[in-house]
């Protein structure tokens, strides 16, 4: 890993070119980690360091290992290089005539102008302007697309805040109604035509760039964009890979490549440089393939150097809700939000813990909150729809998802989330509709075969709900409930296979059954088998963690009933007469509450 200071320099520079060239996403990206690089407080006023109290605790509480430092041995198999030589500013250099075009375009690009941006360009041939020229004619469709659809929930907006005079509701009655008709026909679950019709001259240009040894890794981006665009995803691959080998700092190119690399086969054959930067491409690509607990250890190990990142943090906090860790992720993002009362990013899936815990008020402050700092965020709307869900307000819920894909309509959480809504109101061609769009977006999105699998159980196609389960298994092995929802499915009349119902809650018995279901469930199987002494094995394991978590209920009435009984058969009195007292006490203990809860 390269020092504080190297990283500290590299990033600086990395945000005026990131910045100069309208990658904003990436430049915000870079400020932010170069924010998280620990400062030393010996030679800053506290005012400097400001921003990076508090999110050590975080680390201190929750680490799984310690982190190396700055200094330390890198992990097995990796050999760092020393650090590429950062892109002079000398090469971009310009005389003053083609630098005052540059500046007149870059002025358009900003106000989202990209034709006239491009137009203005269209006789440079500086590396700098036929990147600009590019990635302008490349955002054409996608920002025509934006911004149709936020004018589009901008109107809805007005029209229904009853901002407007009643003479002025009947004089724009008629273009209110042809514009919610627009949104309807434009809806989120209907697929978009829309194709950029610059992408072939693109390519075209940019590949003869290439070959002429031209081109400059942030036109490589650009091509590597276009190449993904129209499905050539492996030249695409190549592409990105010569952009980040050859100028590391740009996370959006990173962000693009691990899109591509699916699988742990892809990711091998990636042939990059060691920077320090491939590190955190590798964190990321490790949570998307679900090796959560490498992603961990990647994190951490650069928490050694970018101690106060906020992007780590909220990468950890994710890695933890995969791995189900509710309790820890709610905390880092309760640390998150006080650091960055204004953050949006990744504030849907504190969302998602908080519908899990059930938190009303939580997710309601946290709801109006980000409501307040940007309702035109899809993560916003996600949020907004993840508290009316709570409310069992379905269809207030679903109008927020659509709001969501709206913005972003490969949006994948809210896809996903919208399908589970559509299963609430029992609408499972919907349901099935929003699932299938997930999982075009992302195969490998466990949750959305899981909604899938839902959905076809409820429409009594057990078949199909296996097929889908099965996948979702594949995808997320360590999840108890997918076992046990596969489980239940080979338990229906149209199946009734009890030996791969018991493989399944075994496997779930073995993932930390949180809802303590599979013990249960294989009791019964085994008794309803006539295997006795399999059923006594897990009754008394059922047993023993009720008594252990403290838990009552009519499960412990019916594993001592049976465990006393079982006792009794093979004559082992002393242990029959036992459970016959428990059972007993147990049900003195019922009587007497029901007795005080409801006098005579």
């Amino acid at each position: 890993m390269a020092t504080k200071e190297t990283c500290r320099t590299e990033l600086r520079s990395a945000i005026r070119h990131l910045s100069d060239r309208g990658l904003y996403s990436a430049s915000k990206w870079a400020a932010e980690q170069l924010m998280g690089i620990e400062q030393d407080p010996s030679k800053h006023t506290p005012s400097h360091t400001r921003f990076q109290r508090g999110s050590s605790s975080i680390r201190r509480r929750f680490r799984t290992a310690t982190p190396a430092d700055s200094s330390a041995t890198p992990s097995a198999g990796v050999s760092y290089v020393t650090t590429p030589l950062m892109i002079g500013a000398e090469e971009y250099d310009y005389d003053l005539i083609d630098s005052d075009f540059y500046l007149l375009a870059k002025s358009y690009f900003d106000c989202r102008e990209y034709r006239r941006a491009a137009h203005v360009l269209r006789d440079q041939t500086g590396k700098k302007a036929v990147f600009l020229r590019c990635y302008a004619l490349y955002l054409v469709q996608g920002a025509f697309i934006q911004i149709k659809n936020f004018e589009n929930l901008v109107n809805i907006d007005r029209w229904t805040s009853g901002k407007f005079t009643h003479e002025a509701y009947l004089k724009k009655a008629g273009e209110k109604r042809k514009e919610e008709e627009m949104i309807e026909l434009e809806g989120p679950l209907g697929k978009s035509e829309a194709v950029n019709r610059e992408l072939v001259s693109l390519e075209r240009e940019l590949s003869t760039l290439r070959k002429n040894g031209t081109i400059d890794p942030f036109g490589l981006y650009v091509y590597g964009l276009v190449l993904k665009e129209k499905g050539n995803e492996t030249m695409a691959r190549s592409v990105l890979v010569e952009s980040v080998n050859s100028y590391p700092w740009n996370w959006s190119a990173w962000s693009e490549l691990q899109t591509l690399s699916t699988t742990i086969e892809a990711l091998n054959g990636l042939n990059l440089n060691n920077h320090w930067m491939k590190d955190f491409f590798l964190a990321s690509a490790y949570q998307e393939l679900r090796m959560h607990n490498e992603s961990l250890s990647k994190y951490e190990y650069l928490q050694g150097t970018f101690t106060f990142s906020n992007y780590i943090q909220a990468q950890i906090a994710k890695a933890q809700y995969n791995l189900r860790e509710f309790e820890q992720v709610e905390v880092i993002f309760e640390e998150l939000l006080r650091n960055d009362p204004y953050r949006i990013e990744d504030m849907d899936m504190y969302s998602n813990v908080l519908y899990a815990k059930e938190c009303f008020s939580a997710l309601s402050y946290l709801a109006h909150r980000v409501f307040l700092t940007d309702k035109y965020r899809p993560e916003s709307c996600c949020i907004v729809g993840n508290y009316y869900s709570l409310k069992g307000q379905h269809e207030k819920s679903v109008m927020y998802f659509r709001r969501a894909l709206k913005l972003n309509k490969n949006y994948l959480s809210a896809w996903t989330l919208m399908g589970h809504e559509y299963v609430e109101m029992k609408n499972t061609s919907a349901a099935v509709d929003a699932y299938r769009r997930a999982v075009d977006i992302n195969p490998c999105d466990y949750r959305a075969w899981y909604g899938l699998g839902q959905a076809y159980e409820m429409m009594g196609m057990p078949f199909y709900a296996l097929h889908y389960f099965k996948k979702s298994v594949f995808l997320q092995p360590s999840d108890s409930r997918l076992w046990i929802a596969m489980a239940q499915c080979y338990e229906t009349e149209q199946l009734h296979m009890l030996e791969e119902a018991i493989k399944c809650y075994k496997r779930a018995a073995n993932c930390n059954d949180r809802e303590a279901i599979a013990l249960h469930q294989l009791a019964k199987l085994h008794c309803e088998l006539g295997r006795t002494e399999e059923a006594a094995f897990y009754y008394k394991k059922d047993l023993e963690r009720m008594e252990s978590e403290e838990r009552e209920g009519p499960n412990m009435v019916e594993a001592l009933m049976f465990l006393a009984q079982h006792c009794k058969t093979l004559k082992r009195f002393d242990e029959a007469e036992e459970k016959e007292t428990a059972k007993s006490l147990l049900r003195g203990i019922r009587y007497a509450r029901d007795v005080e809860h409801f006098p005579p």
